[in-house]
């Protein structure tokens, strides 16, 4: 996998491989050392194993020196032994260390090596378990040029520095070079602290391919910087890549002057050995306040205590439980810590989710950290609780919310309860595959700029999109953010990104969330170069030349913009949560002054007074593991999707049968500026990733794999549940009419990659046996079958509009707006007299007449799952045809034996002339206050209290 850009441009290249040659090169090492011990020495098979064998050391001897274990000592006498052709000797060691390496018993037994006994299991025993969870293991990168016998003397005072009251055990890893530190922390995954030390070279001695892949791009002034400021920009740039490791800097020079200038980078600057025992127990201190749980810890000591309850909840300390004649099984099911657990105190060391001031104040405070927000709120009712709360705390009534149609229904619901005008953008269609891409920028503007025209942007709040999407389109959310504060700098973002809090933990993903893009802006903003190169921007740009905006890339005027963000995220989707735990994410530069309060309403309106303990604990124990392996467990999810795409790519019978969409499959050409088609190739592995990750508009999370099952003639709800889950027992949520999709998560296994590529055959091979045994007129039913679900697909239908009873109202004389009003639509359906019923059929033939048929309801088919059809919105034939075409049972807000519920004309007619009144109420509100000598606002619009016009046509899609 690629990392983000380091220094001007400069990019890591691929490391996955990396992971890969250190595990197959060991086994097939101990493969060649087993036979090459037992050949005679005159087989003529020796030679050619022997040298195989010095290519594996060759190569491994690089890798080996990013981890602390098997160490440089070990290591040097096993290559040795190979050298002197000891070869049943050298096949012991071998034997030995790539147990323990895939067993993992270095981490909590330091002997292991020098044990005579049995070689270690790889089955992880109850004791050995217990030993890694009293006294978790880390590894230190030291970055220093240090002879051997250096090395192995801080190794010993290391291990003399231990003591059997540490909460943990480290080892250290020593590496010479700029390029080294580098190379380490991207591939060692066991580093929680690095040292930086004074005066070091700047290239590696490791010449390996693999490695050197690391590397390419590596700006050349570095080389030539005085030795006393690589160390700074070395830890500037390991911040970049792994913001969760601790950095110190040891240093030989003036340490309060670096002290002052890159302070913030470091945890600590010493200045050389004058503080070595302050180093260790830093280090120590450091990660002990990752790993801290404040909540959890809370929860598990209340757990313990006596108590007497006397208050709510029999189920507290399992009473009703071990009472019970009837219902001890539920004990026996779950364990008595649950219920131990279980209560409704805020004190006795607990805390208050609705007013934390003790253990959940500080875990949601850690939880900021580690996702990079300013400030972050736990949820024990879904990600659709916490984006009700975003938009109700920031939206007022008749506030413009931008928002895509395809978001999670919550933020439908949650625009109604605010009383939001909607403006719904239209992601663009993949209608080969029925699903929906994400929302083009151009289209953003488009619509940002007519309000501009009509006179509205003042009333335009917020731009509330999904990243990443249910099926992995990635948005570009520093550009759009950067772009649409150049129309409108007071903006606020809200980013559902309830599929992507994984993002944080690794650096080709961090690039593209909310919060990250947020830090990056205010940065950015404060930059005397911003500032210059937006004055060169702003001079060369006409404000009133609308083709000319939506061309340009767009930049905000840094004395104007706030950076204005909110992330919502379903914790539990992606990370270590239980189900419902959640977590609103905050960077806004503004929210202590006009946000703080009605955010803290907004929490109090939709969050429980009687919160489960179990999740918040949840919670905290999830970002703790984020913080100390969330970028090894990323890094191991990306590589089993990658192996599964890779397998179903060259196995001669998947491949006839099913395919994995590619990012030209996923995102259009105009959308794609590096070009690449691809994230794979068999030549360059995936490089592709990292360009397009760092250049296109949207790009495609390689995690979610979506399979084109097409080609057997199933269609995707038939092949979830009676192939995938009836048959076989695997879990899957999302399909299309021809697709489902597999994501692989931090939960992920190569045991449960390598069953689900088992069905996949078994599936296609029924498929061929069936095809097999057709008829010839059987055999033509399957192929028109497979026909209509390869090649003939819907169309997937623009939002229509707004029926002009609902319609957004534009200032006096000016252009008409596509927001509307779905609260009182919403609403005005509660009334049956409103309403009433038409089929399908009728209802094409009354739009083929001329009737406006207006929808009562959310309509929302499964799959795709998204609304078709919102309150107010007008019914149009593009949207009639792709519901007559879809071949789905589940449809909300449609009902077969009665059709679509619409309303009446009279109900439009009164709902028209309501909206006209208000209209002419706000310009009235606007007049006297211009004659009063107020500072004239915003002109409202005006609407005619006349009969509706026909409600205008989509939009086509080549103009968005």
């Amino acid at each position: 996998m690629p990392t983000p850009p380091i220094k001007n441009g400069t990019s890591l290249s691929r490391y996955r491989s990396v992971w890969e040659m250190r595990a197959d090169g060991w086994i097939n090492l101990v493969d060649d050392l087993s036979r090459l011990a037992i050949l005679p020495p005159d087989d003529p098979e020796r030679a050619r194993r022997l040298a195989h064998v010095h290519r594996i050391v060759e190569s491994l001897t690089p890798i080996e020196s990013y981890w602390a274990f098997p160490g440089g000592r070990v290591f040097g006498e096993l290559c040795h032994w190979i050298e002197r052709e000891e070869l049943a000797r050298a096949h012991q060691a071998a034997r030995r260390i790539h147990r323990v390496l895939a067993a993992r018993t270095y981490r909590h037994d330091a002997n292991t090596l020098d044990s005579d006994h049995e070689l270690p299991s790889q089955i992880e025993t109850d004791s050995e378990r217990q030993a890694q969870l009293a006294r978790p293991y880390f590894e230190v990168l030291i970055v220093d040029e240090m002879s051997a016998s250096e090395e192995d003397a801080l190794r010993r005072r290391v291990q003399r520095k231990r003591s059997a009251d540490d909460d943990f055990i480290f080892d250290v890893v020593v590496v010479p070079t700029f390029e080294d530190a580098l190379i380490a922390t991207l591939v060692n995954f066991n580093l929680q602290a690095v040292v930086i030390r004074h005066g070091f070279p700047f290239h590696s001695v490791n010449h390996n391919h693999m490695l050197r892949r690391f590397l390419d791009g590596m700006d050349g002034k570095v080389e030539d910087m005085p030795e006393f400021e690589r160390g700074p920009l070395l830890g500037r740039q390991i911040a970049q890549i792994r913001p969760e490791l601790d950095l110190y800097l040891v240093t030989d020079v003036n340490v309060e002057a670096i002290a002052a200038q890159v302070g913030e980078v470091f945890k600590r600057i010493f200045f050389g050995e004058e503080d070595h025992i302050e180093l260790y127990s830093s280090i120590m201190k450091g990660v002990g306040e990752r790993h801290r749980t404040p909540f959890f810890n809370a929860l598990r000591d209340y757990a313990k205590q006596p108590t007497g309850v006397f208050h709510a909840l029999p189920l507290a300390r399992g009473k009703a439980i071990m009472n019970s004649n009837w219902i001890g099984d539920m004990a026996q099911f779950y364990g008595m810590n649950l219920f131990m657990a279980e209560t409704s105190a805020t004190s006795g060391g607990l805390d208050s989710l609705l007013d934390p001031v003790g253990p959940l104040k500080l875990a949601q405070e850690y939880a900021a950290r580690a996702f990079g927000a300013r400030r972050t709120y736990f949820a024990t009712n879904g990600t659709s609780t916490c984006n009700k709360i975003v938009v109700q705390a920031l939206v007022k009534p008749d506030d413009i919310v931008l928002v895509d149609r395809n978001c999670h229904k919550s933020h439908h619901y949650g625009l109604v309860l605010a009383g939001a005008q909607v403006a719904y953008l239209d992601s663009y269609p993949l209608d080969e595959f029925s699903m929906y891409g994400a929302v083009p920028l151009r289209h953003i503007k488009e619509t940002l700029l007519s309000f501009r025209r009509a006179g509205t942007l003042d009333r335009v709040r917020m731009v509330l999109l999904t990243n990443c999407t249910f099926d992995g389109i990635v948005y570009d959310v520093e550009r759009v953010m950067l772009e649409c504060l150049a129309i409108k700098p007071d903006l606020v973002f809200l980013w559902d990104e309830a599929w992507f809090a994984f993002a944080r933990c690794h650096p080709i993903y961090r690039q593209r969330t909310g919060m990250a893009s947020a830090a990056r802006l205010a940065e950015t903003f404060k930059d005397p170069a911003y500032a210059r190169r937006h004055a060169a921007f702003a001079a060369g740009i006409d404000w009133n030349d609308d083709e000319q905006l939506l061309n340009a890339r767009l930049l905000p005027d840094p004395a104007r913009a706030r950076v204005r963000v909110y992330a919502t995220h379903s914790t539990h989707k992606t990370l270590t949560a239980l189900r419902q735990g959640s977590m609103i994410h905050v960077w806004d530069q503004d929210f202590k002054d006009k946000v703080e309060e009605s955010f803290h309403e907004a929490y109090m309106t939709h969050t429980s007074t009687s919160p489960n303990y179990q999740i918040l604990a949840s919670l905290d124990v999830g970002r703790r593991q984020v913080e100390l392996e969330g970028y090894e467990l990323i890094q191991r999810q990306l590589e089993l999707a990658m192996s599964l795409r890779e397998q179903v790519l060259h196995h001669p019978l998947l491949k006839r049968y099913f395919r994995f969409l590619r990012v030209s499959d996923m995102v259009p050409a105009p959308y794609r500026e590096s070009g690449v088609d691809n994230y794979y190739n068999d030549e360059t592995g995936w490089d592709n990733l990292e360009a397009a990750w760092q250049t296109d508009e949207f790009a495609l999370d390689p995690t979610r794999a979506t399979l084109a099952i097409g080609a057997t003639g199933m269609d995707g709800d038939t092949f979830k549940n009676k192939e995938l889950m009836d048959r076989y027992g695997i879990q899957i949520n999302k399909t299309s009419r021809n697709t489902v999709l597999f994501m692989t998560n931090i939960g992920s296994t190569r045991s449960a990659i390598a069953y689900l590529i088992e069905v996949l055959v078994k599936i296609a091979r029924d498929v061929d046996a069936r095809v097999a045994d057709m008829s010839s007129i059987e055999r033509r039913i399957h192929e028109r079958r497979v026909r209509s679900l390869t090649l003939e697909q819907p169309p997937l239908p623009d939002f229509s509009s707004f029926h002009f009873a609902f319609r957004g109202r534009s200032v006096e004389g000016r252009a008409e707006t596509r927001d509307g009003d779905i609260r009182s639509a919403f609403f005005l359906s509660y009334e049956d007299a409103n309403c009433e019923y038409i089929g399908m059929v009728e209802a094409g033939q009354a739009i083929a007449a001329g009737r406006e048929l207006v929808s009562a309801l959310f309509v929302i088919p499964y799959p795709p799952g998204f609304p078709i059809l919102v309150p107010g919105q007008v019914i149009s034939a593009e949207i009639l045809q792709f519901m007559a075409a879809l071949d789905v049972r589940e449809i909300h807000g449609f009902r077969p034996e009665l059709g679509f519920r619409i309303f009446s004309q009279a109900a439009l007619d009164l709902a028209a002339q309501a909206t006209a009144a208000r209209a002419a109420l706000a310009l009235a509100g606007r007049a006297a206050q211009s004659q009063a000598g107020d500072p004239p606002a915003q002109t409202e619009p005006a609407l005619a209290a006349t009969a509706s016009p026909a409600a205008k046509k989509p939009a086509s899609r080549s103009k968005k």
